[in-house]
């Protein structure tokens, strides 16, 4: 029954009003806290699912989670979030599999081996260690990164051990330039010249994936040709962040590029496309709300890098169109949560309240708060 209140609340349009950022922030934070509470173990549960309740605790976005719990435990002053970021990275210390590697899918999954995941759990982990200075934690980066650099290519993309839940018929996946962003984090952290290079390896070989128009291959975790605006935004986050870290211009421009054309698409709209075809003409009808989140922060960042307060004016406004799908009252499973798709019957996350979708509207919101560490997961 909730599933078709959902369904019909969306088709109808009956959206939340868009209230401050504060507020939303806070009732996303909220959310955030109760998944937590439900996974019952320190990790963060996947998601709450209209249909069948909350889902089991997920390492991958576990691990990044915890760098926006610390980012607003600052700015609230409330130190209740800093513990539960700590007992997120406590858990995740456990749940490392013993090759350093971290699992793909939840806990209820038999673990298997995943680089992408293992990237995302190395940003908490630098994060933590950065918050705690607990030498667990960079001990537990250390054996990620070092997996990591084992299971790179001789050209810098990964092709082994990507991911048992990913089904695109491609032999690599560009987002991982993400993974390449958490290992600059650790490196920073180090001094660990190995992970720099391989870092370095992979964001050329995902620019030499990029076309004039700033669209990139093989970016998407099962349709290549029409990507996910949420592995889209990973690709752009991941290639943004760790080119402003080396200096590689190309990869700041082949972003800025891309960000260009979904920028014009949302002038025009209001929206952004659900997923893209690669000469940037949407694919869908429905919204991918994690991956206009994630385009926010981007924009953000895009505006920190050139100084054009324009990009920052069309983050705040694709932030505050996420935020008008949000109910920030009701039901404590759905209050404060983020739809994988809008409408909710959308193609991805369908009927589901997703907590990487909760996370990045946090980090776009923290942003738009004025906080220019909150989209830095490292």
């Amino acid at each position: 029954m909730m599933a078709l209140a959902e369904s019909l609340r969306d088709f109808i349009g009956q959206q939340a009003q868009i209230d401050d950022a504060r507020r939303h922030l806070d009732a996303t934070m909220g959310w955030l806290c109760r998944a937590q509470d439900a996974g019952g173990d320190g990790g963060v549960a996947r998601m709450y699912d209209l249909r069948r309740g909350w889902g089991a605790s997920y390492p991958e976005t576990t691990g990044y989670i915890i760098p926006t719990f610390l980012h607003y435990a600052r700015l609230s002053g409330n130190g209740d979030f800093r513990a539960r970021a700590l007992r997120m990275a406590d858990w995740e210390c456990e749940m490392q599999m013993p090759e350093g590697a971290v699992q793909g899918g939840t806990i209820d999954h038999p673990p298997t081996p995943a680089v992408f995941n293992t990237g995302q759990v190395v940003f908490g982990w630098c994060a933590a260690f950065r918050a705690a200075g607990d030498e667990r934690y960079l001990a537990s980066a250390r054996r990620a990164v070092t997996w990591l650099c084992d299971n790179q290519d001789q050209d810098g993309l990964w092709r082994r051990n990507l991911s048992r839940f990913c089904s695109a018929a491609t032999d690599t996946y560009a987002y991982n330039a993400r993974t390449a962003w958490a290992m600059l984090e650790y490196a920073a952290l180090t001094g660990d010249s190995e992970a720099t290079a391989c870092a370095e390896r992979n964001i050329t070989a995902v620019g030499a994936l990029a076309h004039a128009n700033g669209w990139i291959a093989k970016n998407c975790l099962d349709d290549p040709l029409r990507p996910l605006l949420h592995t889209i935004a990973y690709t752009q986050q991941g290639l943004f962040e760790a080119g402003l870290k080396i200096g590689d211009e190309r990869a700041l421009r082949i972003v800025l590029e891309g960000s260009g054309h979904l920028r014009r698409h949302f002038e025009r709209h209001g929206v952004l496309a659900g997923r893209y075809t690669q000469d940037w003409r949407p694919a869908v009808r429905w919204r991918c709300l994690t991956g206009e989140a994630q385009t926010a922060i981007v924009w953000q960042r895009i505006a920190a890098w050139n100084g054009d307060a324009e990009w920052r004016d069309a983050a705040d406004r694709l932030t505050a169109a996420v935020c008008a799908t949000q109910r920030i009252d009701g039901a404590p499973t759905v209050a404060g949560g983020v739809k994988g798709s809008f409408p909710v019957y959308g193609g991805y996350g369908q009927y589901q309240y997703l907590n990487w979708a909760a996370k990045f509207l946090a980090d776009a919101l923290m942003l738009s708060l004025g906080d220019p560490f909150a989209a830095r997961d490292g």
